[in-house]
């Protein structure tokens, strides 16, 4: 009987360890004494970043090219696009998974930096198995091998629990594979801008070479819904270019963001650094309206 007592007591003693031992590393990284540093304005970036949004959006653009253009094309066009069409379709799990890793990566810092804690656990098994590289998108094994540090590292941290892990800690080691990360999405937005560019010169090139040859009496009501259709084509690629144009201006401002948080590991309660964390999160939370606006 005492024996049992004894070992429920040393059951208990570990888990009460265990729990000092995680709310101690899941701290941001306070000044001695025990005093708590506010950490708002990393959550606040971290959480504008994760939800930054118009990248799945763009990639998924990307991905049905085909369906926008195949009425438009000739057979021996239609061919070629399908060709395209199949290529583009097998990378796209690809575009989105490295979306979802940095999305996974600025929620676990999110919630390092802030008190609650919820379970990201189930979130880990919707980051894929790997990547592959992809010379014609510009996906490169530099590429993948930080996708696969970047998985390493949110295994990790989440499978623990979060202890012995801070936002510095986290911040420290992950900004490499963060930047490299968010340049593969940059450069892969380019894409998805420089194929839509292709496809808006196809479509209306077509309308352009066409109504201006249509000058029969019998063909008047056709040019006219003709045209009809190619405002409201130029309409709708006039809108999509500026999502990219946010789209990019966003990516670049978490980038920068997360090097200055990496440049100032132990100074993120320093008043310049909170100001600029604040306009890093102030601004993207404006580009996030500019995209849910359009």
């Amino acid at each position: 009987m005492l024996r049992q007592r004894s070992i429920r007591l040393l059951f208990l003693f570990a888990l009460f360890s265990a729990a000092l031992s995680s709310g101690c590393g899941t701290t941001g990284g306070g000044p001695p004494g025990g005093r708590p540093v506010s950490l708002q304005e990393v959550r606040e970036f971290a959480d504008a970043s994760a939800r930054l949004g118009g990248y799945a959006e763009l990639a998924r653009r990307y991905r049905d090219t085909y369906e926008r253009e195949q009425p438009y094309l000739s057979p021996v066009a239609d061919k070629l696009a399908r060709e395209n069409d199949a290529k583009r379709r097998a990378v796209f799990d690809d575009f989105i998974a490295i979306q979802k890793t940095l999305v996974l990566y600025m929620q676990t810092l999110s919630l390092l930096a802030g008190d609650a804690r919820y379970d990201l656990s189930e979130r880990i098994d919707d980051l894929g198995n790997g990547l592959k590289a992809n010379t014609e998108s510009g996906l490169t094994q530099r590429h993948i091998t930080a996708y696969t540090g970047m998985t390493r590292l949110l295994t990790r941290v989440i499978a623990s629990g979060y202890q012995n892990r801070s936002v510095e800690t986290m911040v420290r080691d992950g900004d490499a594979d963060v930047q490299v990360l968010l340049d593969a999405m940059i450069s892969l937005t380019r894409l998805y801008y420089k194929t839509n560019e292709n496809e808006k010169k196809t479509i209306l090139g077509i309308f352009d070479v066409e109504i201006p040859f249509s000058t029969r009496n019998s063909d008047r009501m056709l040019v006219t819904l003709a045209k009809v259709h190619y405002l409201n084509k130029a309409t709708e690629y006039k809108l999509i270019d500026r999502r990219y144009e946010l789209a990019l201006q966003g990516l670049t401002k978490v980038a920068l963001g997360h090097q200055k948080m990496r440049e100032n590991l132990g100074k993120l309660s320093n008043d310049e650094v909170k100001r600029l964390l604040a306009t890093y999160g102030r601004d993207l939370r404006t580009i996030r309206d500019g995209l849910s606006g359009d």
